[in-house]
């Protein structure tokens, strides 16, 4: 469109024309409003648990779990057979007559609802069919002083303990024991399993001990079964569990390993000791010392013990293997304290271009995310060799053990940033994965960013590659359950891509990043070892940014509405320009134009998100003596605008897309 300009004496019969429509068209979106755009979405009223504000309320409670687990590995028949005590604390303002637990292994039945449910041509959660947990000579009692029962009932991946007594509100406890043992799977769901090695099984074990389900304020208990794409809700509690296995086995697992005396050689020891204090790779068993248990071995004969202990954590895992290579190095954390990241791995996945940096990538991305967000909090950073793609656990990931380079770097960084969510924000994975999943993936590119100078770093990742997605008619929302998504791709777009993105937008487009990452942090600190909703987070990134969004959470997070923000047209006016823009589509957003002039010069111009409160066309003033050449609708390209021909004027000018 060409330039059009007029004499101070009147104006021409065409703009008049123009004006008049623009006027018009104005007049009617008024009368129509915005309203259902810009009202409050769902019920985020505080209360005494949960604060208007986005924090925990002063009489915000969390039950705990704290556990003492014994567990064999039988290398013959792959059994784990165990015994666990679990001491529970009802912090609840009421008192519980009994109390469910989750029994993840019974997915691995043939009858279990996550079986039934699996497609004939199976998906990523299939897995092995013929497992399942023997549960026997269960215990429970309220308080030191109770009654013993013994009473159960199983149903599938979840398991009611009654008790003869109720346990007291504000602080009762009971104690629940029992003895269980599993076939451990091969294929485990891509969660855990067996992986076949030169030199042996490398076992991955998680999902492997009866766990306490969380009672909250918001649902009660959450009972939800384990399907497989659904992962997990946890209480916080202390673990000690002890793990026996083949006396050539090496044991990596979540938290500190406190007999290392016992079960490594003074030569480990002191390798140990040496990779405590160095920022380089340093091996605590070496390639060529693998499967040679006279050297790496303190005992030649019988079994071994191995015992772990994690404070304040909801869940912990472990491996076993005679075939790990095993390498570690410190993590510098802000405050001055160390940590370990350590690596296992078979001979078939060593080398520096595949897991012999693995533990440069972990100690990279955890001292990142440390320094970023909020500080690693546990003792050990390990990262697992295995037929698992990509898991996490608190301080222990399972990857693939083929994976090499960028790949490597890719899975490892986001595993380990798993650990800020959800193991230090403990949110509900099986209700919200996006609270998890996508916050994981939205922090994950900026340690990509910066690590070893860029070295895997990519440039922007252009937001407008998944446009295909955004139009479907099949595509669902980011507030789906991930075991109702419809396909694989629904499920990696509403629980992954799509909130990461919702949250780039918010930091790089709509609060800009210190505003974002001062309210980023708040709720990282706030929520750190309790259960956020997502009405907590909502409220506390508009408290703390102090910004009103529902707007935004209720078209991109709750919503399959798009953007598509326009330049309707422009015309010249008296001192400056008249811009018709107009908002296309269902979620507004502020608008952010770049005037080029004639002269070389550029502007930028910001229009807040409250001009479409009215209506979804607005007109605004120019004012300017340059003669205008171009304008660009979000020069940065940060939206994922679904139309972007009507992104620029003139319409024929390029606009560079990433």
């Amino acid at each position: 469109m060409e330039n059009i300009r007029f004499s101070k004496k009147g104006m021409l019969w065409s703009l008049c024309f123009i004006m008049a429509s623009v006027q018009l068209m104005a007049q009617q979106t008024v009368q129509e409003g915005n309203q259902s755009k810009f009202s409050s979405f769902m019920y985020r009223q505080g209360s005494e648990y949960r604060s208007a504000s986005g924090k925990p309320g002063p009489k915000y409670w969390q039950n705990a779990a704290d556990y003492k687990i014994n567990a064999t590995l039988n290398e013959d028949t792959d059994v784990l057979q165990g015994s666990i005590v679990i001491n529970y604390t009802n912090n609840s303002p009421e008192a519980l007559d009994f109390v469910w637990m989750s029994l993840e292994q019974n997915r691995f039945t043939e009858t279990s609802r996550g079986t039934l449910t699996t497609p004939i041509g199976g998906n990523r959660y299939a897995g092995d069919t013929d497992g399942g947990y023997t549960i026997s000579n269960l215990k429970a009692k309220t308080g030191r002083r109770g009654s013993v029962s013994s009473e159960h009932l199983i149903t599938d991946t979840r398991m009611q303990v009654f008790l003869n007594q109720p346990i007291p509100a504000n602080g009762g406890t009971a104690e629940i024991s029992m003895d269980f043992s599993f076939k451990i799977p091969e294929s485990g769901m891509d969660r855990m399993g067996q992986q076949e090695t030169q030199e042996g099984t490398i076992y991955s074990l998680a999902q492997w001990y009866p766990k306490m389900l969380v009672f909250d304020d918001v649902k009660g208990w959450n009972i939800e079964p384990y399907l497989g794409a659904g992962e997990f809700y946890l209480e916080y509690g202390d673990f000690d569990y002890s793990i026996t296995v083949p006396y050539d086995h090496i044991v990596v697992g979540s938290g500190e390993l406190v007999n290392k005396k016992e079960v490594l050689t003074s030569q480990q020891l002191n390798r140990w000791d040496s990779a405590s204090k160095s920022d380089e790779t340093v091996f605590i068993i070496t390639p060529e010392e693998v499967n040679n248990p006279s050297v790496t071995r303190p005992v030649q004969e019988g079994n071994v013990t191995w015992q772990f202990k994690m404070n304040n954590t909801r869940d912990v895992a472990f491996a076993t293997s005679k075939a790990f290579i095993w390498d570690a190095a410190k993590i510098d954390l802000p405050s001055g304290k160390k940590a370990m990241a350590q690596s296992a791995y078979p001979s078939e996945s060593s080398g520096n271009s595949a897991w012999g940096r693995s533990t440069e990538y972990s100690k990279g991305a955890i001292e990142h995310y440390s320094q970023k967000w909020y500080e690693y909090p546990y003792p050990v950073a390990t990262n697992v060799a295995s037929n698992v793609g990509g898991m996490e656990y608190p301080g222990l990931n399972f990857c693939r053990f083929q994976s090499t380079g960028r790949g490597l770097w890719g899975v490892t960084n986001h595993e380990f940033g798993h650990n800020w969510f959800p193991m230090i924000v403990g949110s509900n994975e099986r209700l919200y994965p996006w609270m998890d999943e996508g916050f994981n993936s939205f922090i994950n590119q900026y340690a990509t960013e910066t690590f070893n100078n860029g070295e895997y770093a990519s440039g922007p990742t252009s937001t407008r590659n998944s446009l295909s997605y955004y139009t479907s008619p099949t595509r669902q929302g980011i507030n789906t359950y991930p075991d109702v998504a419809l396909n694989r791709r629904n499920l990696g777009m509403a629980a992954y891509r799509k909130p990461a993105l919702g949250l780039t937008i918010l930091r790089e487009y709509v609060l800009g990043e210190e505003r974002f990452d001062n309210a980023f942090s708040s709720y990282i600190k706030s929520w750190a070892y309790k259960h956020p909703t997502p009405a907590d987070f909502f409220n506390h990134i508009e408290n703390v940014a102090g910004e009103n969004l529902d707007w935004f959470w209720k078209g991109w997070f709750y919503g399959n509405g798009n953007i598509d923000l326009a330049i309707n047209t422009v015309v010249s006016n008296e001192g400056g320009y008249i811009v018709a823009l107009e908002n296309r589509q269902a979620i507004p957003m502020p608008v952010k134009l770049l005037a080029s002039y004639k002269d070389g010069s550029k502007e930028h111009i910001e229009l807040p998100v409250e001009i479409w409160m009215k209506g979804d066309s607005w007109n605004h003033f120019l004012k300017t003596d340059k003669s205008l050449e171009s304008l660009i609708i979000d020069p940065e390209r940060i939206l994922p605008d679904i139309n972007s021909s009507n992104d620029a004027w003139p319409v024929d000018i390029k606009v560079i897309e990433d």
